[in-house]
């Protein structure tokens, strides 16, 4: 019996590496070898400043100068909602992938129990009653498959796979929620910024409208150029309502994003020109977003279990076969169990062929073939996203500064526009009407201006996601740091 489990094992041993899979092969990236148009002139002129080490070995931590930011970063890494469920999920693949791993060994099982039966005298054929005992001990295996065809193999792949898949999806989600949390964070900025250049027009035009409302007393304007600044005033402080709940809202969406209220201790905020965030990011080619990008690395572990489900389906259409054996010791007294000649053992293999399944294994087949080529195109769309994120915000990197520059002298221009014309109408020169439209651009300009510097901030931080940052913590020592997988 010993002899025949021993050959058994060792003939699983042998054949456990085989599989009916198909060999995999990485489809080739559908995007261009290079950035196109506004982005290339973007990453070229970062690669040319010798940032050094691509995004995804950059902490965040260096990446980010706010301290106050850095805390909310660090809070929402520890309390969102959505980053502990990715973390869960990763914990249940690796169960689940250990519970797939342990079906390629045998499972041995100790046994012990005693019976005792009385037999009435016409059944038991010696002509009276007989009372039989039975006791036993024994160890063995139930049901244990050789794995001949790799059938087992596969499912193990399969849940390896995956596994692996949902470690990089908590990693893609760690990127997300650092990058959302502090670009919701600009955008409270923004709305604060906005709010303290509409307080300060609300209190000009409230002193406007004064001056106003006295000039008609004493009979020096028109009545239409009193209501004109009244409607100023009323339209200001409709504004600050509407900004000031917008604000408010922005804050809950922090609170919810960081999964927490957000404590009473954090550092002061600073404002959006004091944001110095690590611009010098290098872009490097397409083709290394292949393995910066958790996302498309998580899209390449789906689509290599969905591989390795086609071995499992086509082992299906070859015989199972299946090992029940047991040995120990049997005894019709109990002292007597373990003394004397009283072992016992059992051999029962089985083997199933598969003949008629009325086209069961043919459609689990073609199921599985059909679910790789989704997953070949789920690979293709992660890389096409991730081609357009990146091209996207080095267009607007190469572009936004410009329009901050313009925006700056706009905003002077109005300024002294708007003073002149206060001027001019003051000494009876010119109309309210040129005073209103004077202040009217000038708020506009202030406000575009404020919402150009938070779109530079945001497009910067979504290049440093895109290119796979915000994973680590510090700043890596070497770039393949950064580049390495999740843990195995």
């Amino acid at each position: 019996m010993k002899e025949t489990l021993a050959t058994a094992f060792a003939l699983v041993g042998v054949l456990a590496g085989c599989t009916m899979a198909p060999k995999y092969e990485r489809p080739a990236a559908p995007v261009s070898g290079g950035w196109p148009g506004a982005a290339a002139d973007g990453a070229r002129g970062t690669t040319e400043a010798g940032a050094g080490l691509p995004a995804a070995a950059i902490g965040w931590r260096e990446f980010f100068g706010d301290p106050r930011l850095l805390d909310l970063i660090e809070l929402a890494l520890v309390s969102n909602p959505d980053l502990r469920v990715a973390v869960l999920n990763v914990e249940i693949s690796r169960a689940q992938y250990r519970v797939q791993g342990s079906v390629l060994f045998p499972t041995i099982n100790a046994n012990a129990g005693g019976s005792r039966q009385r037999v009435p005298g016409d059944v038991s054929g010696l002509g009276h009653a007989l009372t039989a005992t039975e006791y036993y001990v024994n160890a063995g295996v139930t049901a244990y498959e050789l794995d001949l065809f790799g059938r087992v193999r596969s499912l193990k792949d399969q849940a390896l796979n995956r596994y692996l898949a949902s470690s990089e999806a908590r990693r893609s989600a760690q990127i997300a929620l650092v990058a959302e949390v502090a670009i919701q964070y600009l955008a409270e900025r923004q709305l604060d910024e906005q709010l303290v250049v509409l307080q300060e027009t609300l209190k000009a035009v409230e002193s406007s409208y004064e001056l106003n409302q006295r000039s008609f007393e004493n009979g020096i304007i028109s009545e239409l150029d009193l209501r004109t600044a009244e409607a100023q005033v009323q339209a200001a402080r409709a504004n600050v309502a509407i900004l000031t709940r917008a604000r408010s809202e922005a804050g809950n969406a922090l609170v919810m994003l960081v999964g927490r209220p957000l404590p009473e201790d954090l550092p002061p905020a600073r404002s959006l020109a004091d944001q110095h965030l690590l611009t010098e990011v290098p872009a490097g080619l397409p083709s290394e977003l292949l393995q910066r990008r958790p996302d498309i690395l998580a899209a390449e572990y789906q689509l290599k279990a969905a591989n390795a489900n086609i071995g499992a389906a086509r082992a299906a259409f070859f015989p199972r076969i299946l090992l029940t054996a047991a040995a120990g010791k049997a005894s019709v007294r109990l002292e007597d169990l373990f003394a004397g000649p009283q072992s016992a053992w059992s051999f029962a293999p089985q083997i199933t062929v598969p003949i008629f399944d009325a086209g069961h294994n043919r459609a689990n087949l073609d199921v599985a073939k059909l679910s790789k080529l989704i997953e070949v195109a789920n690979y293709e769309r992660a890389i096409q996203s991730a081609f357009r994120e990146v091209a996207d915000a080095l267009s607007a990197r190469a572009t936004l500064e410009d329009q901050i520059g313009a925006q700056e002298k706009l905003v002077k221009a109005e300024q002294q526009r708007y003073d002149l014309a206060q001027m001019r109408y003051r000494h009876g020169v010119d109309s309210y009407l040129n005073v209103l439209s004077a202040q009217r651009d000038l708020y506009f300009a202030q406000q575009t201006l404020i919402q150009a510097r938070t779109a530079r901030l945001s497009s910067l931080i979504t290049l440093y996601k895109a290119l796979g940052g915000g994973w680590q913590e510090h700043t890596a020592n070497t770039a393949q740091a950064a580049v390495g997988g999740p843990p195995r």
